[in-house]
């Protein structure tokens, strides 16, 4: 068979081809010395390669497969993910109270044709007032024009206020007007316009001068007084000379006396004219209140001013600017866009210039406040050209030479130069301004070079002014959305710019173009911040996610965020998930769901798999009516089905969507809902699904991903919740002491059958025995203990737990339908005593995983249904001596007999983990004793403890706390949280590293390619004692297990027997780093591999008892992190003590080989983290050694215990290429297989524990075609090079030998190259580097030395 050569063909390098003859010329040679037999016809074997000839080496040697580097690969282990929070520091962006100004007062005191004694004017002078000349008219005429214009004037602003004019009043008059303007607002904002132009200027005491009643004198006002009156929240505007003088006033009012004026200091604005040493321009090119002007029509003023200065004054009459034609809220006129362009300027150099509280203050709280501190930066500007400088309080940084200014001028210019074309000719196209078209692309020039570390974009405030044009929008709608794609600090000062609204607002919108960029900020919004989930709910916003999650021309990456919106909006918001309900999105999602798994249905994106299972979770969490929904609509049968799903997220999140809709048993909302019969009917489906969702969660206990295995320690947690008495039952009736001495296992998994990674067997916990008073002395693993004497004495036969819980047995069902005194219709009813039992199985499972996260998760577990796990340090024994380092630990004495019982019945994996029931004592103990301890019962058993005030159900782990604090401490899912990160992170582009990567990856592939080269053209002629560059003490007491050298570095990995691994730079003979694979070794390490060793390698760890973790940052002292861990066996043979687990890593395929004490070779996939298949090994005995082709990605061949060798392919459907019995002569078990270097997929070398080593090859019609007799029996541990041609095996006998791949042998190895020439130690393994002819030898003693062969270069 050719294995494929057709295909491998078209990969080959033109390159290759001396490499290849070069490989054939090796194998050519003669024999040697050592006895040896040569196939007569290996002549045949050149043809078969010469027909595999030419393509990319690249393509063939270096495997551009990369596993395990996924987001849920990030320090899982360490993680506590935060979904989108809606407290805290996200929300600062919502304006914290809303506000209007409900009144506003206006004061003028002009005393028209009376100048104040203070006031010595020029001529010509400023008159005109609100846009009048008072001296046009007759004074009290003029007067009540005057005001009449200036509350018009501010109706612009906010129309909806009430309005009341004092014009020349008297004190009397202000402090009536103050009383009646705060007894309407209430609560609402007053403000106070005050126009001094007819009285003297302020005291340096903090006075306005008002009239007495015949106009005759002049009548101070004190500030305090006026802000005692007027009281908070208000704003005061101030138009007269000095005005300064007010604010400082005020400021002191508020810095001394603050506490007597009732919360003066808390909300108080003021805007002043000018400084406490200033006057009012006078200049005729001025209107008399300036100040005014700019702050109620500042367009008007802005180009009146602008004019003066503009290239356009001499052609442009000053009259036109009265006649622009439009309204200010049109922005399709040319008045309207003015205000428009006005707007956007004045907000974006606030924006920029204002700290971000302050900016929400005066720009985003109150619309009058806004528009009034807009205007008020235009007053700043037109003023200081006049020496005069209006101030506020709170203070504003000085703005009026700020460069937006200049974008106002260039508008202000092209709509002006525009106006007497208007004018004239009524029926003239207005031309739209370029300006919000050339600030987009100032904002898109930021998106392209900007980042988190920059200035912000100053144009955000502009493009939100954009959001209101159709034109514009779905430009601006983009950009802003590359925008908050930066991260969640984008997206938090958009939210603060006052974004929000305006998106709200667009999902009435009916535009179709704009639904996918508008669902794409609505997720980024959505990530950082989920209260507004309300909002959206509110305005029905829900219901436009809906209808995209049902659009078909969507893509499915657009839809995935659709269902992420609704999932935030239904999260822990019970009118959103109401409102969802009714809009029928369970039975959409289920629809869209169903349609994914149908067969030949085209392959649907993962991502939106996992929103619609987290979508449906969230939606049916906690509440009742929804879980009957989606049981009624059959969701468990449709989410089993997705257990088998290539994609751990999808498989995790379909868990997480089944563990909801268990029911825990504290939803009050259901309480007297439906009649008796309903709800029988209810608790029957419920019943029903509940059976079908364990059985599915029990047959991805075992799945290979951390994240799927967390989903079902949390979802079976509330299944124990549920049914803890009938759990704990059936754990007590296999623990109970029987009279009957035969050792009865609890019912085993075998029978469920796994939809997602295999079936599960009883085997996976380990031996599971009964042991009754008659069975004092249990086998552990071959080690005799004997059982605690608390389990054996008499002791419990007092207990209430062994009395009261003997007559429920045989049913497993106890009284767990009250809570809190109440009888509770609802509580789950009990299910079958098999599917209990195998739910405890499962659950121990989960407590003894390899991940230290899902172990605490499944001794919480467990400690709901009362059984607790005593998690010790395990003692390892070596020579008398305990571990190095480690404490000793010993079983605690408990001070209370009853209180802590040891278990007999599992021991589970080599019994590291004992197994405790916490029961109470028989009589109540004194109350000195109940202060620490962890009580341990059930309803019925409670009144021995105490009188209690709550009657709740007493939970094992979450001890004495009732209703929804219990609920709160059960363990919690992450994966809805952690799914939620994905979107907070930038989706359209790339990461910044890439190219780094990319590149470093180039340099690496060059650099192996040379290297590779090097070895296929290298001529090994001697290795030997000599060779030796270094030589590591790693201070292993029992000797080194498994060694590893990296390929790009100088770095050597070994392990020990305890599982101990230490990382060693051997040029600088320094140690990098040291760590506890975990914390139980009991079986020794059997394997290390690197994953990904091209680019960021990971160190996968295979431990005896099948066990598999992989760890990250492993060079580095203390800052190694576990990246995946799983138990790689599953249902291994009846009667095995131990599993003996042999892996190997194919990084071509991504495919990691398991195997041991089991009929087959287990496949994992590690980018899917799933057992994909089951290589049957078609014998009887286990397999000893497994090896993956490194060059073909689909080869396999293993050695077994019985001499015998099989080659696997498994692209063939029967998978088995070829069974071998190369030892048969010399049976001994294989101890070392491996392919041989260079491209040909036939040829194999095996090496069995008698000391021969066999060369064979596939196609030939015998068996071996090479025989070398290494060693007189012992051999130990074989090592091919994967690209040189060059083998080692190495003795107990305390040597090594390096042989030609014709079977010449380059040297022997059998002493240090120390000073007295120490002998090495009995050889426990060998390891080549895979690229330069280094050989690693780890042996019995702590020594690990380093060889090179005769071309290099002794370091």
């Amino acid at each position: 068979m050719a294995l494929g050569g057709d295909l491998m063909a078209s990969r080959f390098s033109q390159s290759s081809d001396a490499v290849m003859s070069n490989h054939l010329e090796d194998c050519g040679g003669d024999a040697d010395e050592l006895s040896q037999q040569r196939d007569s016809d290996i002549a045949s074997t050149s043809s078969y390669v010469n027909a595999a000839s030419a393509a990319s080496t690249s393509m063939l040697y270096l495997p551009q497969t990369v596993v395990l580097c996924e987001l849920r690969h990030d320090a899982f282990e360490a993680s506590t993910p935060t979904g989108p929070s809606d407290t805290g520091l996200v929300s600062k962006w919502r304006p914290k109270d809303r506000m209007k100004t409900g009144c506003v007062a206006l004061v003028l005191c002009l005393n028209i044709s009376v100048d104040p004694p203070d006031v010595i004017k020029i001529s010509p002078c400023a008159r005109m007032e609100c846009w009048i000349d008072p001296f046009s008219m007759a004074p009290p005429k003029a007067l009540e024009t005057i005001g009449k214009n200036m509350r018009e004037q501010y109706e612009r602003w906010q129309p909806r206020a009430r309005y009341k004019v004092e014009l020349d009043p008297t004190v009397d008059d202000v402090k009536k007007l103050c009383d009646t303007c705060r007894k309407y607002a209430k609560s609402e904002r007053v403000l106070f316009h005050y126009n001094g132009h007819g009285v003297p200027k302020p005291t340096p005491n903090g006075e306005i001068w008002l009239f007495n009643k015949s106009y005759t004198q002049y009548i101070p006002l004190p500030i305090s007084d006026l802000d005692s009156w007027l009281k908070t929240p208000s704003i005061y505007v101030f138009d007269c000379s000095a005005a300064g003088m007010i604010v400082n006033s005020f400021i002191e009012l508020n810095d001394w006396g603050a506490s007597s004026y009732s919360g003066s200091a808390r909300d108080c604005i003021l805007l002043a004219a000018c400084e406490a040493h200033e006057n009012l321009p006078q200049s005729a090119e001025f209107p008399a209140d300036v100040f005014t002007s700019c702050l109620t029509t500042p367009i008007k003023m802005a180009l009146r001013w602008f004019c003066g200065r503009s290239l356009l004054r001499e052609s442009l009459d000053y009259s036109l600017i009265d006649k622009i034609p439009g309204r200010q809220n049109d922005r399709k006129t040319l008045l309207g866009e003015l205000n428009w362009i006005f707007t956007a300027v004045t907000d974006t150099i606030a924006w920029n210039v204002l700290p971000h509280d302050l900016f929400q203050r005066l720009f985003r709280q109150d619309l009058l406040v806004a528009s009034l501190f807009r205007n008020f930066l235009l007053a700043e500007r037109i003023m200081r050209s006049a020496n005069c400088s209006p101030i506020s309080h709170p203070m504003l940084p000085p703005t009026h030479q700020h460069h937006m200014w200049e974008a106002w001028d260039m508008a202000a210019e092209i709509c002006l130069s525009q106006l007497p074309l208007l004018v004239e000719d009524p029926n003239a196209e207005f031309q739209p301004s370029p300006f919000f078209t050339e600030q987009l692309t100032a904002f898109e020039v930021w998106l392209d070079h900007g980042s988190e570390h920059k200035k912000p974009p100053e144009q955000l405030p502009i493009v939100l002014q954009v959001l209101l044009s159709q034109c514009h929008r779905f430009r601006a709608l983009v950009l802003l959305g590359r925008f908050l794609d930066m991260g969640p600090w984008a997206v938090d000062q958009a939210l603060s710019v006052g974004i929000f609204p305006y998106v709200l607002k667009l999902l009435q919108t009916t535009t179709a173009d704009l639904r996918h960029i508008l669902v794409f900020i609505w997720t980024k919004i959505l990530a950082l911040d989920k209260s507004c989930q309300v909002d959206l709910v509110k305005d029905l916003g829900h219901t436009y996610f809906i209808r995209f999650l049902d659009s078909v021309e969507a893509y499915p990456e657009q839809r995935a965020m659709a269902a992420f919106v609704l999932a935030v909006i239904v999260d822990g918001h019970r009118r959103g998930q109401e409102a969802c309900i009714e809009a029928g999105l369970i039975h959409l999602c289920l629809k869209h769901l169903q349609g994914s798994v149908l067969p030949n249905d085209a392959q649907t994106e993962p991502l939106f798999l996992q929103w619609l299972c987290l979508c449906l979770g969230k939606l049916w969490e906690d509440f009742t009516e929804a879980q009957l929904i989606g049981l009624q609509a059959g969701a468990p049968a449709i989410f089993a089905l997705l257990l088998s799903e290539p994609q751990p997220e999808v498989r995790a999140s379909a868990i997480f969507a089944l563990g909801t809709l268990l029911d825990v048993g504290f939803d009050t909302s259901r309480d007297g809902v439906g009649g008796d019969e309903e709800c029988d009917d209810d608790e029957k489906i419920r019943a029903e699904a509940e059976i079908s969702i364990i059985k599915s969660l029990l047959s991805v206990v075992s799945d290979g991903s951390p994240l799927v295995r967390a989903e079902v320690a949390v979802a079976l947690a509330r299944f124990a919740f549920g049914h803890k008495q009938h759990l704990k039952s059936i754990a007590i009736a296999y623990w109970k002491p029987q009279s009957n001495p035969l050792l009865n296992p609890l019912p085993s998994l075998v029978n469920i059958k796994g939809t997602g990674s295999g079936n599960i067997a009883s085997s996976q916990i380990g031996p599971l025995t009964r042991v009754g008073n008659d069975s004092p002395v249990v086998l552990r693993d071959g080690r005799v203990s004997t059982s605690s004497p608390l389990a054996t004495s008499g002791i419990m036969h007092g207990s209430p737990l062994s009395d009261d819980s003997s007559q429920h047995s045989g049913s497993g069902i106890l009284n767990d339908g009250i809570s809190n005194g109440i009888v509770n219709q609802s509580r789950p009813k009990p299910l079958d005593n098999a599917m209990y039992s195998q739910c405890v199985l499962g659950m121990c499972t989960l407590a003894n995983d390899p991940s230290p996260r899902i172990a605490s998760l499944g001794r919480r577990v467990l400690s709901i249904i009362g059984i607790e796990i005593e998690v010790k340090k395990a003692v390892k024994l070596t020579g008398g001596s305990v571990r190095p380092g480690e404490p000793t630990t010993s079983s605690p004495t408990p001070s209370l007999a009853g209180l802590v019982r040891s278990s007999s019945w599992f021991d589970m994996n080599g019994g590291h983990l004992p197994l405790t029931f916490r029961t109470p004592p028989v009589s109540p103990p004194r109350q000195s004793y109940l202060a620490g301890m962890r009580r341990v019962c059930s309803l019925e058993f409670r009144p021995h403890l105490m009188n209690s005030s709550d009657s709740g159900l007493a939970d094992p782990l979450l001890g004495s706390v009732s209703g929804l604090s219990e609920r709160s401490l059960l363990p919690q899912s992450t994966i809805y949280n952690w799914s939620c990160g994905h979107f907070s992170k930038p989706i359209l582009t790339a990461t910044d590293n890439g190219e780094e990567i990319l590149a470093r990856r180039e340099e690496r592939d060059k650099f192996a390619l040379e290297l590779i080269a090097k070895c296929q053209h290298s001529s090994v002629s001697k290795f030997n004692n000599d060779k030796q560059i270094a030589n590591w003490d790693t201070k292993f007491e029992t000797g080194t297990k498994a060694a590893l050298l990296q390929p790009f570095a100088p770095i050597v990995i070994a392990a020990d027997e305890n599982e101990r691994i230490r990382v060693w730079n051997y040029e600088e003979a320094s140690l990098l780093n040291g760590f506890d694979n975990h914390g139980f070794p009991e079986k020794g390490i059997s394997k290390l591999c690197l994953l990904n060793e091209l680019d960021d390698s990971l160190l996968l760890v295979a431990s005896y008892d099948g066990n598999i973790r992989v760890w990250k940052d492993y060079t580095v002292r203390g800052k190694q992190k576990v990246v995946t861990a799983f138990p790689s066996i599953q249902g291994h043979k009846p009667g095995v003590r131990s599993l003996n687990a042999v892996v190997d890593w194919q990084q071509q395929s991504g495919y990691l080989y398991a195997s041991g004490e089991i009929s087959s070779i287990m496949l994992w996939d590690l980018d899917k983290e799933q057992l994909v298949n089951l290589i049957p090994t078609s014998s009887d005995c286990s397999v000893s050694v497994l090896a993956a082709s490194q060059v073909h990605g689909s080869q396999l061949a293993a050695g077994f215990v019985d001499g015998s060798v099989r080659l696997y392919d498994i692209r063939t459907p029967e998978m088995l290429v070829r069974a071998m019995q190369p030892h048969a002569h010399r049976v001994g078990r294989v101890v070392g297989i491996g392919f041989q270097p260079g491209l040909d997929p036939g040829k194999i070398v095996s090496a069995s524990q008698a000391g021969d080593v066999q060369f064979l090859d596939i196609r030939s019609p015998r068996d071996m075609y090479l025989t070398i007799n290494a060693h007189r029996g012992s051999l130990t541990a074989l090592a091919v090079h994967r690209y040189a041609p060059i083998i080692a095996s190495g003795s107990a006998k305390q040597l090594i030998k390096v042989f030609s791949l014709e079977g010449r042998q380059l040297g022997t190895i059998k002493y240090n190259t120390t000073f007295m020439a120490q002998k090495i130690g009995s050889v426990s393994c060998l390891a080549f580097h895979p690229y330069q002819v280094l050989l690693a030898a780890g042996a019995a003693d702590a020594g690990l030395p380093i060889y090179a062969d005769d071309n290099s270069q002794t370091r």
